[in-house]
């Protein structure tokens, strides 16, 4: 397939997390609300006046001084983002909010808070840290709601002076979902039996969508949409199609890497993910924007956070649906290296959905940066690839 007009300019954005968009953003006078977590209700926090970042650090190579204030066995992601943020990577960011998604992230940016490591010279700049429940029901809902107003709505605007007004939270909501929907429709084109887009092209737009400001990507989302409409698709066929299952990918290369072996990566539950991540949020007029909104979070969300039996049973169907929707032949479930929260969720998850949905799981823990282990990583999809297509010519791809 030809390249993709905007691609380099989507890949760009990635590779540090001060990018040209957040660049451009800031000297248009608009706040940079940083976030950690997809507990956080990311229109909440672009208003008219400000715009989202969740943190990433790419390229992490030595995260020693971060292991120093953290210890070696705390997850990857939480010790890389420290590591960035002791080096100054994250100065563009006017406040931080921080949902307890899990006691190490939380110990993460009380380091950063503690370590004074963003905020000089702006005294408008704050800490925030958010309780999420455990629960998905109505009581959840109210405690989000509540940890909205208390701890995004109220310091944006006593701090920056933003409107928080049921008005603008709709109007957040509208700019929101037409992000979602073009991510949406354009990973509708993985379903096909002979995709236009591939699953690293993808994984790099809907990335993108999470590192910069959102309203400075539409042009070209919209473009890109377009272009794969008259886009020919690749004539050669894949080797087998693979759900991506777990918890951080903020890392392109992992999804490459997996395409480097021959299969295609058709649909993605995961952070930084499409799904549901990239769900439209639907507001009526009965009731107010923001409970709605913190509703949907509630009950959408797919993080194991959320311990209820029907949130536990109910995040092994969700993924069995997308992996019939897109159809996918096997699941890679994978996690960071450490993280508690995921690895009690990928033991269960992978047995679960190999014994009782009939899939063939290649279940993972991986460092934060992929290229440190790319060998034998490598030989892990390759052999799992490999078995898939032995099924298949055995009479069954499950």
């Amino acid at each position: 397939m030809r390249d993709l007009k905007y691609l380099s300019f989507f890949e760009s954005l990635l590779q540090e997390a001060n990018n040209a968009l957040i660049t451009q953003a800031k000297n248009g006078g608009k706040v940079c609300a940083a976030f950690v977590c997809e507990n956080t209700p990311e229109p909440l926090m672009n208003l008219d006046g400000v715009f989202s970042v969740r943190l990433s650090a790419p390229h992490t190579g030595s995260m020693d001084i971060a292991t120093y204030y953290m210890t070696s066995f705390l997850c990857e992601t939480s010790r890389a983002l420290l590591e960035r943020a002791i080096e100054g990577g994250f100065n563009f960011a006017d406040c931080v909010i921080a949902p307890d998604g899990c006691t190490m992230m939380n110990r993460c940016v009380e380091n950063m808070e503690l370590l004074k490591t963003m905020g000089e010279g702006n005294d408008k700049f704050f800490w925030q840290y958010m309780e999420i429940p455990l629960k998905a029901d109505e009581n959840g809902v109210a405690l989000l709601k509540l940890q909205c107003e208390n701890h995004i709505l109220k310091p944006l605007h006593e701090n920056y002076g933003i409107d928080i007004s049921d008005a603008a939270i709709r109007k957040a909501v509208e700019e929101h979902n037409r992000v979602c929907r073009l991510i949406r429709e354009i990973g509708d084109f993985r379903k096909e039996a002979r995709p236009r887009i591939t699953g690293y092209e993808f994984h790099v737009l809907t990335l993108a969508t999470y590192l910069a400001p959102k309203y400075l990507l539409l042009d070209k989302l919209e473009e890109t949409l377009e272009e794969l409409k008259t886009r020919e698709p690749e004539t050669k066929p894949y080797r087998a199609r693979l759900a991506v299952v777990g918890s951080e990918v903020d890392d392109s290369g992992f999804i490459k890497l997996i395409e480097d072996t021959g299969a295609y990566v058709c649909a993605d539950r995961f952070c930084f993910g499409s799904l549901p991540g990239r769900n439209v949020i639907e507001l009526n007029d009965s009731e107010d924007a923001l409970t709605q909104l913190c509703r949907q979070y509630v009950y959408r969300g797919q993080c194991p956070r959320t311990m209820n039996m029907a949130k536990v049973y109910g995040r092994k169907q969700y993924v069995n649906d997308i992996a019939r929707e897109y159809g996918a032949d096997g699941i890679v479930y994978e996690q960071i290296k450490f993280c508690d929260p995921w690895a009690y969720e990928r033991l269960m998850g992978s047995t679960m959905l190999r014994e009782d949905y009939g899939y063939p799981v290649l279940s993972v823990d991986r460092p934060y940066n992929i290229a440190s282990s790319l060998g034998q990583m490598r030989t892990r999809v390759q052999a799992f690839v490999e078995s898939i297509e032995i099924k298949k010519l055995q009479g069954g791809a499950k």
